[in-house]
């Protein structure tokens, strides 16, 4: 899939590269619209640059190293690009594929509306939105009509207004597809830190570690064993959980993820489930006696046996490089197992095992004096993730032996 940028003619010189590189949320605006392209699947991304300026300016964004060396990036210098002059085209000839993304080097989207992009050939092109094109429209009757329907996801920064529009949008759709309603209310409430944190130099690393910190004055807390501790872990412990979220936002808009980045996620996530469980478990132990620290010790043993079991399904299920896809690999084969009860079942519970659904449960079943109840359906729940756990990787995921090849097959044969 070819996309097309076309980088305009400077109107004023002084403050050009000011323009182009121009911070949303952290990432200079010109560098964000080719990485998009690039995450959105683009295997040629072409940038035409007006022949006015030196290529040495051109050459700070395609040396980027947030610009993924899987996806080819080429620059050609063009004088005067007119989008409506077929004669503009025409010089492109070669460099055209049949059809291509047009992609307004200003627009600010997220790869997955790019990727959603309606394919449909339209009687014009608006080029002030993304849209697909055909190469024999633009070398014959290039021009511009109004936008049909809808327009695409994104916002178009023209001024400092929009500026703050694109970083506003841009942190509302730095979730996931999977994401339910509690997800959804957590990231929302996050929003403001994401923003701001975006403009400083705190990395997503840096927030994972933050949220541990914070887990662990929640056990803390617990660990005192009277209520109104319990009410303060609790709410120290959906604190946590933002600061769990926010390191995801922060990754996505800001082109930071990476595979250790979704490893060291996973470990936090497994470390403050002990120091919470650890936490409850003294507090109940300090309030009712030796039957909860028992209690306790099977809840952490079935914690650590989901946490190392899940790891190990992410490393069966995904490539070194993807560590991120393996939820959404579990759940799709889930869901095309449906006729199995356990897949049908394990499907429906999968949403309460989420760290950002938890963390509402725990704030209501403490501040309700439930938690003992909690304790014990938290017990119940680690054995029964790390045993689906277990069945899954080898129902979905394990390692076929590779076969021998016939002919190694006819020599083994021949030589017994």
């Amino acid at each position: 899939m070819q996309f097309i940028v076309v980088v305009p003619e400077p109107a004023s010189p002084a403050n050009y590269l000011g323009r182009l590189t121009r911070k949303i949320c952290g990432v200079g605006l010109l560098e964000r619209t080719l990485v998009t392209a690039q995450r959105a699947g683009a295997d040629d991304v072409l940038v035409i640059w007006p022949q006015s300026m030196p290529v040495q300016l051109a050459e700070i964004f395609l040396k980027s190293p947030r610009l993924r060396k899987t996806g080819t990036v080429r620059l050609v210098q063009a004088q005067s690009f007119d989008v409506n002059a077929p004669s503009s085209w025409t010089n492109l000839h070669d460099h055209l594929e049949s059809r291509f993304v047009w992609l307004p080097w200003n627009w600010v989207t997220y790869a997955r509306a790019l990727v959603n992009l309606p394919d449909v050939e339209q009687a014009g092109t608006n080029w002030t939105v993304p849209s697909w094109v055909s190469k024999v429209t633009v070398l014959s009757e290039a021009s511009a009509f109004p936008q049909t329907g809808a327009l695409p996801e994104g916002v178009a920064v023209t001024s400092d207004e929009t500026a703050v529009a694109a970083e506003r949008f841009l942190v509302a759709r730095s979730g996931k597809v999977l994401d339910g309603i509690h997800t959804s209310f957590n990231r929302r409430l996050c929003r403001p830190a994401v923003r701001w944190l975006s403009h400083t130099r705190v990395t997503p690393n840096a927030v994972t570690f933050g949220g541990v910190v914070v887990s662990i004055f929640s056990g803390i807390a617990f660990a005192r064993g009277n209520y109104w501790s319990y009410v303060a872990g609790a709410l120290l412990c959906f604190l946590a959980g933002l600061f769990d979220e926010m390191d995801g936002m922060l990754a996505r808009i800001k082109f930071a993820d990476s595979p250790f980045g979704t490893w060291l996620e996973g470990f936090a996530d497994g470390l403050s489930y002990v120091l919470l469980f650890g936490g409850i478990t003294i507090g109940l132990y300090r309030q009712h006696g030796n039957r909860e620290l028992w209690v306790g010790t099977a809840l952490l043993i079935g914690t650590v046996l989901a946490v190392a079991i899940t790891s190990l399904g992410r490393k069966l299920a995904t490539t070194a490089d993807r560590p991120n896809e393996y939820l959404g690999k579990l759940y799709k084969m889930m869901e095309d197992d449906s006729s199995n009860w356990i897949s049908r079942a394990a499907r429906q519970a999968q949403a309460f095992q989420k760290r950002g659904v938890m963390i509402h449960y725990v704030v209501i079943f403490t501040v309700l004096g439930g938690l003992p109840v909690l304790f014990y359906l938290a017990t119940l729940g680690s054995h029964l993730t790390w045993t689906l756990s277990l069945y899954f990787n080898h129902r979905f995921f394990r390692q076929a032996k590779p076969k021998m090849p016939l002919r190694e097959i006819q020599t083994s044969q021949e030589a017994s």
